[in-house]
């Protein structure tokens, strides 16, 4: 089977509408868990759970994340239908939280966000290579925006379900939720069902072309992504963080609501300040990582982040405690597209998809890892305990970083 090296197609001004769109799209994967994550206290009180029961909701959609990530990657790199797969990734994220507002059994919820984190493994592999080729030479900035969006999904979704559910039963806000995913999984379909990473022997404009590359070469390049020291250690530091991350994410909303007493309005809010602080911090650290180095910025943001948290745990239920998820926010989001935009440069150009499958298949297997960890130290020594496992766990993250090759330039050809 023939060969093909990716080229990156020009920017223009149809590119941008494939970036805003894109944008969009990334929001929308991540409104729906946000939505989920407020709902988990109501849901946790209606069918009698415990807090390791709720973690095992979160970790069995990661767990189910981890195992489709490396072969969404697969298809990525070998497909070359890109439009057509952001679509379909979209439209899974969306539809089996439709399924949720019809059940009572745990068992069926266990199985419903298990299909969310499938849908979940084919978005980014696609979309993030797709706009690191089109711009090599602002990744960390191009894909800060297309973060941004993910922030603005997250930040959103808890404000206005909280609103909704002073209205609405938690059943019926999952099913209205499903509309904004139908017509933006339609939208996709409509203006990028054409996109396609571009061969080298084809014109520069030409989208029409085969898949990039023969399936037999695309096999002989993955034998060398494991020896890829780069590849490794942003990986597993990544895994880490996200450890931290999903288990913040499960257990501050049942803090701020069982412990602080808060409605669901008031929780929704304190979560859009979590979510709006890195909306901010995203694309300052994106261009700072593409003019002063990625490992500058990655190490500054996680140790900042440890910091937060331990004096979130130390602050307990005072006001300052929600001063400092605010804080936390900022900096926790800010080395996600840095962390993207590194591993695309530390690995080859037409294997992206499956760099960033294997980057989120990690990052799906601490978070899989982190809220049932954080659930059974809750139970045994109370909810606030949980909050010092999340530190502990971004300074083991830190630790990876620091061990990156120093040599490691950006790639930009």
């Amino acid at each position: 089977m023939s060969t093909a090296v990716l080229t990156p197609p020009p920017a223009s001004s149809g590119s941008f509408r494939e970036l805003w769109l894109i944008t969009i799209g990334h929001s929308l994967t991540h409104w729906y868990p946000a939505t989920f994550y407020l709902l988990l206290p109501l849901i946790g009180k209606e069918l009698g759970l415990s807090y390791s029961q709720i973690g095992l909701i979160m970790t069995c959609q990661y767990i189910a994340a981890a195992v489709a990530n490396i072969p969404g990657g697969m298809v990525t790199d070998t497909v070359g239908r890109k439009g057509v797969l952001m679509a379909v990734s979209l439209f899974w994220v969306g539809f089996p939280y439709l399924l949720m507002g019809f059940t009572h059994s745990y068992l069926m919820l266990l199985a419903c966000v298990s299909l969310v984190g499938f849908g979940n493994s084919i978005w980014h592999p696609t979309a993030i290579p797709t706009l690191g080729q089109r711009y090599p030479e602002r990744k960390g900035y191009v894909l800060s925006l297309h973060g941004m969006g993910g922030n603005v999904g997250d930040a959103c979704a808890p404000v206005v379900v909280g609103a909704l559910l002073t209205v609405f039963t938690w059943r019926e806000v999952v099913i209205m939720n499903v509309v904004p995913g139908l017509l933006t999984s339609a939208a996709l379909l409509m203006f990028l069902g054409t996109l396609r990473l571009t061969p080298k022997r084809k014109a520069a404009g030409d989208h029409s072309g085969e898949p990039t590359q023969g399936f037999a070469a695309y096999l002989a390049g993955v034998k060398t992504l494991f020896a890829n020291r780069s590849l490794v250690l942003l990986s597993v530091s990544s895994s880490f963080r996200s450890m931290t991350q999903s288990a913040l994410l499960t257990f501050l909303p049942l803090y701020l609501a069982n412990v602080m007493g808060y409605s669901s309005v008031w929780v929704g809010g304190c979560m859009f300040a979590l979510q709006a602080a890195g909306f901010a911090a995203s694309p300052v650290a994106g261009h700072l990582s593409d003019t002063m180095g990625r490992r500058s910025i990655m190490m500054s943001s996680m140790l900042a982040t440890a910091v937060v948290i331990l004096m979130m745990a130390l602050a307990g239920g005072s006001v300052w405690f929600i001063v400092l998820v605010a804080v936390l926010g900022f900096f926790m989001y800010a080395s996600r597209p840095v962390i993207q935009a590194w591993m695309l440069e530390s690995t080859p150009r037409n294997l992206g998809g499956t760099s960033i499958g294997i980057l989120f298949g990690a990052q799906a297997i601490g978070s899989a890892i982190g809220p049932l960890t954080g659930g059974m130290i809750a139970d045994a020594f109370g909810l606030l305990s949980a909050f010092y496992f999340l530190a502990a766990t971004i300074v083991v993250a830190n630790c990876f970083i620091f061990f990156m090759p120093k040599d490691v330039l950006k790639h930009t050809s």
